[in-house]
């Protein structure tokens, strides 16, 4: 693996049963936002002293190692004790009985006053204080919001992507929390599916490169450090991929496809050190994945020696169960991969579930379980061990509070807000710039037009975590920030804010006087911006969409505005690949800005005025027709390959291309680079070997600028058919007109080798054909035969 730089819990529905909802917790608790634990302290008339969170009866293990400490810490638990400390409940449903009774975790509190008030039930009040874990989504931002992680891939630079994370921890940390549901790993193909938004697109490796910088990013070399917390990769596994891009919806796959395509990324954040992991709502093969033993246990822990816990995604293990609900009668339901409550815990702790969220089966039925020899006690004490290992690691027994005045002054510094511009700026992708349309003239009078022009609450996409529209920089407030021209706003038209089932499509950007309105300033001003794409709500869980073209009528606004002749960008704000078909045909120029985050004006502004030269690349593949999806550049090959010249292949016929519109790694720049010279070490390669390619980048243009030099492979012949092109190697390099820069890659077993259908990793003999260049179609070739 090779990636260098150069010179964002799952779902949280509440359903009572499929087609029966009682709201989002985001709508239930969308205002339990801000909070921080650290300090050992007791508050006792009054005064603050410190003191082991040990009682006189419990193991004070002075000098012992984390693992003595837990045993002993177990041996004295109760049952009941135990199944508490599985137990991971949402802010509403924690109780102070709860707490005192043992309670193991709670997530989405972000009052740092509420948490530390509950920790020190905890600690003060509960039999053994053993301290709780507090958790939240931070997936690319808790206050300081950076662009969401497909934008973030686009820069394909994973420093910026730990530069999120870091930041992410920095604040979490600040107001008492010790565990983040990030990274999400999911590799997926399928733009109609919201929470692509949430991930790094269709490739495992470099999806890899981006989960390794967000683990290491968020927890560093040791999250029990006051700014660090413990990572957790979800969705484990396969969720990125379900049936007609429905969230939640089934997945089946191969065993090698699985392997190959899919788990590398969760692999890589494991070894990286990620702490924790969440599984997925999904089923896999008929198997949901909260009661995957396979995933969880064959495979996460026993391949690939993690140890430490899994905790089931928002009442995922309820979900087990088939509908009506049973034992409870009430409650989630849908898999029917369970029978009843008792049924459903029995199934995910023996499949490897370690801690369960929302639901409370283990908790409820875990002693009726026992005396039935459904689970075993060496199973429950094992995940109670994983759960404490990572509670000893976080440093939660040595410092369990959170010092209160510190929390609001660590958030939004200037460190991290200037971060977050950087990240956005280096996360855009100039998509198209016929005629030098960009950078404008900050000199001109420029008219701002679009729903999405003035929006804050659009800017910070989905997975916001406790940030506020206010913080965010709009397009229009950006641009005139650092235009000495006038500048103007017309909104044109609206897209809301709601939600299903209240959503009306019809509602988006419909055309009116708006467009009349957007015409007049189109006129009156020497160049345009036209802010468009998507509502923040698009994109996210459970936001799939039927269509990914413009909503509403937003195409109809790009003909009028080429209708007055003005020179006009297209900057989409978006969380998945559109359909630009039409956009494409009609503009000069388009700049995919994602949705960029709190300096999302400030850093479009930078592209647009040329102070930054784009240098992003695609992390997915822009299908031409929603009917070409799923298309990827890493597919397999087929015995009739795509051609569009004749008739009897791998075709559509009512389309004359076997391409996307914007494949893989494409991205342009204001200035234009040269790739050559690919050269191996060797034309051969021992199957335990190592062989480097070099490949030579030169700025041919006239403005210093980005090149993201991209390395792939081919097996062209295998005991199973391998994908056309692999990625397995970039590096983003800056270059001044006229530079040139070797850039080396190295290759070896772990790049050339595959799983095989019995979960095995194979090295086969044969050629390996290398491909270089600035993106998937890269043109440059060589070929080295593994002996």
């Amino acid at each position: 693996m090779w990636f260098s730089r150069g010179g964002g819990g799952g779902g949280r529905p509440a359903q009572t049963s499929p087609g029966g909802s009682a709201g989002r917790w985001r709508t239930l608790r969308a205002r339990h936002r801000i909070g921080v634990v650290l300090g050992v302290c007791v508050l006792t008339l009054g005064t603050v002293t410190a003191r082991s969170v040990f009682a006189a009866d419990a193991p004070t293990a002075t000098g012992q190692g984390i693992e003595a400490k837990v045993n002993a810490l177990v041996a004295q638990m109760t049952l009941q004790e135990k199944l508490e400390q599985i137990q991971l409940l949402p802010d509403f449903l924690v109780t102070d009985q709860e707490v005192r009774a043992g309670l193991g975790s709670v997530l989405s509190v972000t009052d740092p006053v509420k948490i530390n008030q509950l920790q020190h039930e905890a600690v003060e009040q509960s039999r053994l204080h053993i301290p709780m874990l507090f958790a939240f989504d931070t997936i690319h931002g808790f206050r300081t919001i950076f662009p969401i992680p497909l934008g973030a891939a686009s820069s394909f630079d994973p420093q910026a992507a730990a530069e999120d994370a870091t930041i992410g921890a920095r604040e979490s940390a600040a107001v008492g929390l010790k565990q983040t549901y990030a990274p999400m790993v999911d590799v997926s193909h399928e733009p109609r599916w919201g929470r692509i938004a949430e991930g790094a697109g269709e490739d495992p490796y470099l999806g890899s490169a981006m989960a390794v910088a967000r683990v290491k990013g968020a927890q560093g070399t040791d999250y029990s450090a006051p700014d660090k917390e413990v990572a957790s990769p979800k969705h484990f596994a396969a969720y990125g991929q379900p049936e007609g891009g429905r969230d939640y919806n089934t997945t089946d796959m191969s065993e090698q496809r699985l392997r190959n395509l899919y788990l590398p990324p969760f692999k890589a954040a494991i070894e990286a050190g990620a702490g924790t992991v969440m599984c997925s709502f999904n089923a896999i093969n008929g198997v949901p994945g909260c009661g995957d033993h396979q995933t969880m246990t064959d495979i996460l822990k026993g391949e690939w020696g993690f140890d430490g816990f899994v905790e089931a995604d928002w009442a995922a293990v309820a979900e087990m169960r088939a509908c009506p609900p049973v034992n409870p009668n009430s409650g989630d339901c849908g898999h029917g991969f369970a029978a009843d409550g008792p049924d459903a815990a029995a199934k995910a702790l023996n499949a490897g579930l370690d801690s369960e969220m929302t639901s409370t089966f283990i908790r409820d039925f875990g002693a009726q379980l026992l005396a039935q020899h459904r689970i075993s006690m060496p199973r429950l004490n094992d995940a109670v061990r994983r759960i404490l290992r990572v509670k000893f690691r976080a440093g939660l027994f040595d410092h369990p509070y959170v010092d209160v005045s510190k929390a609001a002054s660590a958030q939004l510094l200037p460190d991290a807000v200037a971060a977050a511009r950087t990240a956005a700026g280096r996360s855009m992708v100039l998509l198209k710039n016929d005629g030098a349309t960009l950078p404008l003239d900050s000199a001109k009078n420029t008219a701002v037009i679009g729903p999405l022009g003035d929006d804050g609450h659009a800017m910070l996409g989905p997975w916001w975590g406790t940030g506020r529209d206010q913080d965010a920089v709009t397009v229009v407030n950006g641009i005139k920030a650092q235009s000495t021209g006038t500048t103007t706003f017309v909104q044109a038209c609206t897209l809301p804010h709601t939600e299903p089932p209240q959503y009306d499509p019809a509602a988006d950007c419909p055309a009116g006087a708006g467009f009349d309105q957007a015409v007049a300033a189109a006129n009156a001003a020497d160049q345009v911006v036209l802010a468009l794409g998507e509502s923040r709500e698009m994109s996210g869980e459970a936001a799939s969409r039927t269509t990914i073209d413009l909503p509403g009528d937003q195409q109809q606004l790009i003909d009028r505005i080429k209708a007055t002749g003005k020179p006009f960008v297209v900057v989409l704000f978006n969380g998945r690949p559109l359909t630009l078909e039409k956009v494409a045909a009609s503009s000069p120029a388009i700049l995919e800005a994602w949705f960029p985050g709190v300096q999302a004006g400030n850093a479009v502004a930078d592209v647009l005025f040329g102070k930054v030269n784009p240098g992003g690349k695609l992390p997915v593949s822009f299908p031409l027709r929603l009917g070409q999806v799923p298309i990827y550049y890493n597919h397999e090959p087929t015995g009739r390959p795509c051609d569009a010249t004749s008739k009897y292949n791998s075709r559509y016929r009512d389309l004359n291309s076997c391409s996307p519109l914007y494949e893989f790694g494409y991205g342009l720049s204001y200035t234009t680079f040269q790739t050559s010279n690919l050269k191996l070490s060797s034309h051969s390669m021992a199957p335990g070997g190592k062989i480097t390619a070099t490949v030579d980048v030169k700025n041919t243009g006239g403005r210093s600028g980005d090149e993201v030099v991209q390395l792939y492979i081919h097996d062209p012949v295998a005991s199973i058919s391998q994908p056309v092109r692999r990625l397995r190697g970039f590096q983003r390099v800056t270059l001044t007109p006229g530079q040139t820069k070797t850039v080396t890659f190295t290759l070896g077993a772990a790049d050339v080798g595959f799983y095989d259908n019995s979960g095995h990793f194979v090295v086969e003999p044969g050629a390996i054909d290398v491909y270089a260049g600035d993106s998937s179609s890269a043109t440059l070739t060589d070929s080295f035969t593994v002996g």
